[in-house]
């Protein structure tokens, strides 16, 4: 499986790409603002074509460029956050003049958005693209449509690749989005943060995420479910019950 981390995007949200080796249909997955340009060539150099865009949610800082990127390629959100691509810079008047000057584009909302399907939320899961399937697990707290996603297999050894945590191995992973980070949770203080459910959110998920699960977040180097539990202040306060 290809799997590769972009970063140099405004606030440093990750950006990903993720193909099937042999099918090589590429998902994009949370193009943050300044991650097109990259995109675009990676496709290129990688012989892939792009089937599909993902955003984990609905914040400015991970959907900005999936219109400029997306074409003619649908582009899923989770239902609740759907409200927020009509103009993601709603979420505050800081965001709205940072953005476009710092990308040098204004909001360009994709043809194809689309509430992430049913489908994706049970079972195994689905597919955006042909090869890569994954299984959407809510996370309401961060915003309405917080999700996680969870996938498997080998990655293929690249420059660009994700990394892994230093000695950890395994083909189990997460997207983890804003909702959980190495030593870290997402905020829930901007506009449809929710402090009582993303708590709720956070000790589902450690409840129920296999402990060796690698996570790739939205900001951030990669870590697994155990160490979270073992070493994060703000997830051992979710569990214990004394976060919101």
């Amino acid at each position: 499986m290809i799997f590769l981390r972009y970063n140099r995007t405004l606030i440093e949200a990750n950006c990903y790409i993720l193909a099937d080796s042999q099918q090589r249909v590429a998902l994009v997955v949370d193009p943050g603002a300044g991650s097109a340009e990259w995109i675009e060539e990676t496709l290129t150099s990688r012989r892939l074509s792009l089937g599909g865009v993902l955003c984990t949610h609905g914040h400015i800082d991970h959907v900005w460029d999936s219109g400029l990127i997306a074409g003619e390629a649908p582009v899923y959100v989770p239902g609740p956050d759907l409200y927020r691509m009509e103009d993601p810079a709603a979420m505050g008047p800081a965001a709205a003049g940072v953005f476009p000057e710092a990308s040098g584009h204004s909001w360009i909302k994709p043809k194809g958005t689309a509430a992430l399907p049913r489908e994706f939320f049970e079972g195994e899961g689905g597919q955006i693209v042909p090869g890569v399937a994954m299984r959407a697990v809510p996370a309401p707290g961060h915003t309405e449509g917080s999700c996680v996603f969870l996938l498997s297999g080998k990655i293929d050894p690249d420059r660009e690749s994700v990394v892994f945590p230093e000695g950890v191995f395994g083909e189990k992973l997460m997207l983890s989005g804003d909702v959980l980070f190495r030593d870290g949770v997402g905020r829930t203080d901007l506009p449809g943060g929710d402090p009582v459910a993303a708590a709720e959110s956070l000790r589902t998920l450690a409840g129920v995420i296999d402990p060796a699960t690698v996570f790739f977040p939205g900001h951030g180097p990669s870590s697994t479910m155990g160490r979270e539990k073992e070493r994060s202040h703000y997830l051992k306060l979710a569990i214990s019950g004394e976060m919101a």
